[in-house]
């Protein structure tokens, strides 16, 4: 005979959603130092003009700020729509192919943006 506890123990989404869960939270809690930093410095930019905005981006610190923030925002983002398809498409199939979709294109983006903040830097 098993208790009601134990006969639902390892079911539903408590098996592996934890992790994910605490994943994007600390990825959420990282952008927010990110955020504080580049909505200022993004302002100051948009003031002064073009030159400016490539002259900060070849800044070592702005350029380093500015690729960590674009891969925790691709990265938090992928597990953000990860878990919208895992809760609201229901054909598997879809489900899966939807939710490698999701990650190779925030990879190339994230990669991509990561390339155009590099090559203005260099």
């Amino acid at each position: 005979m098993k208790s009601d506890l134990a006969k639902v123990q390892g079911l539903g989404s408590a098996k592996h959603g934890v992790g994910h869960w605490k994943i994007q939270r600390l990825s959420a809690v990282g952008m927010i130092p990110l955020i504080l930093w580049f909505i200022p410095s993004l302002m100051l930019t948009i003031i002064s003009g073009y030159n400016e905005a490539i002259l900060w981006i070849q800044n070592p610190f702005n350029a380093t700020g500015l690729i960590l923030l674009l891969g925790t925002i691709f990265f938090h983002a992928s597990l953000g729509l990860q878990v919208v398809i895992e809760d609201y498409v229901h054909s598997e199939g879809l489900k899966i192919i939807s939710i490698i979709f999701v990650k190779l294109s925030s990879i190339l983006l994230g990669v991509l943006s990561i390339l155009c903040v590099l090559k203005i830097f260099l």
